[in-house]
């Protein structure tokens, strides 16, 4: 009995040993798997932060300072009442300081919804029974004269009831951005630094590094001066008188000054002098007026031609007046006309042509 006693004894503690042995082994597996499922969170984590790259910085910051809000709210009736008076901090403030307090939020959120609601944009104004320019002006806080450059208003102005005014954001000009043009020829033509057409904010740039813009945009000029248009320029020029009795010289001078802008060739048998609308334009030689005016509608424009009486034509055309007529004799350098661009011309200058025996010849090989 006793032998069978230990035998049982040490079957049963073999059993008790592998039964320790698979529960550890349960357990160490369970374990590691948790731990495992434990790392590879802690690594996803890391690497969403790691890719956030401070994306959750602020939801975190705001967190933990509301966390820290309410334990402030929670702790603070337990500090105050363990703190000598210690219901100083309930303490209703006087009405004083609670009507100071609500006036400033009152007056700063005003500010800021009126700082808010500024206009990026032109919009219309119906006018109404009384209006005036001043007083529209006045409604809006804006100057007269910008009303004025917005709707092309002339010097007399009459406002009529429903008649509808352009009315921009601010003080200034309101301009359509053309071919060409850049914020600095804007700027230059208002008189304004072109900074100030930059820092508006409602301005747009399909390039906000080099201020490139759009043709056919609206574009803001803040403080802009509409320029005085010049006045036209007037030439006062008496009619060259007869010179009577004439003598060619067969030596012709330069009809006029400037710079040559077109030389002597097979399809442009003349050469082309540019200066300003108004320079004289004198005869190369003395001789008799043939053609003055634009008799036959064609590209010379206004034009003189004269016979100087040994074989040789001179002509001079796209003229933007004629000082002589027809049949009268002139003298070698006496005007005969102003510089201009009639005819087929795209810019002022004096087309003149030599001719020997009806044959164009090349002035330059004449002139003296």
């Amino acid at each position: 009995m006793l032998f069978l006693s230990r035998s049982k004894m040490k079957l049963l503690l073999s059993d008790f040993i592998l039964f320790l042995q698979g529960w550890y082994r349960f357990l160490f597996v369970r374990l590691y798997q948790s731990l495992r499922h434990l790392e590879n969170a802690k690594s996803s984590v890391a690497e969403k932060l790691y890719e956030g790259r401070g994306k959750f910085v602020r939801p975190l910051v705001h967190s933990g300072m509301g966390g820290l809000v309410v334990l402030g709210i929670i702790l603070a009736p337990i500090i105050a009442n363990s703190l000598p008076g210690g219901n100083s901090f309930a303490q209703t403030p006087p009405p004083s300081a609670v009507l100071s307090s609500v006036t400033e939020a009152e007056e700063q959120t005003t500010t800021q919804v009126a700082d808010s609601q500024r206009r990026a944009k032109v919009i219309d104004y119906s006018v109404q029974s009384g209006d005036t320019l001043s007083g529209i002006a006045q409604k809006f806080q804006i100057s007269a004269e910008t009303i004025k450059w917005a709707n092309d208003l002339g010097t007399n102005i009459t406002l009529k009831p429903g008649q509808t005014l352009k009315i921009p954001p601010i003080t200034g000009i309101v301009h359509k951005v053309q071919r060409s043009d850049t914020v600095y020829s804007i700027a230059k033509r208002y008189s304004i630094d072109p900074q100030g057409i930059v820092d508006y904010p409602f301005n747009t740039f399909t390039n906000d590094e080099t201020f490139a813009l759009a043709v056919g945009q609206i574009l803001i000029v803040p403080d802009g001066q509409m320029p005085q248009p010049q006045a036209p320029r007037i030439y006062v020029a008496q009619q060259t008188p007869n010179a009577g009795t004439i003598t060619t010289s067969g030596i012709f001078i330069w009809p006029t000054t400037g710079r040559i802008t077109q030389y002597f060739s097979w399809y442009h048998k003349a050469i082309d002098i540019a200066n300003s609308v108004g320079t004289p334009i004198l005869a190369a030689d003395a001789g008799t007026i043939t053609v003055a005016g634009w008799p036959d509608n064609v590209g010379y424009g206004n034009r003189v031609m004269i016979n100087h009486g040994n074989g040789y034509l001179t002509l001079y055309a796209h003229l933007s007046k004629v000082l002589v007529n027809v049949g009268q004799t002139v003298k070698r350098g006496d005007l005969i006309g102003l510089m201009g661009s009639s005819g087929r011309s795209t810019g002022p200058h004096c087309h003149f042509e030599i001719r020997l025996n009806d044959k164009n010849q090349n002035p330059l090989a004449y002139l003296k």
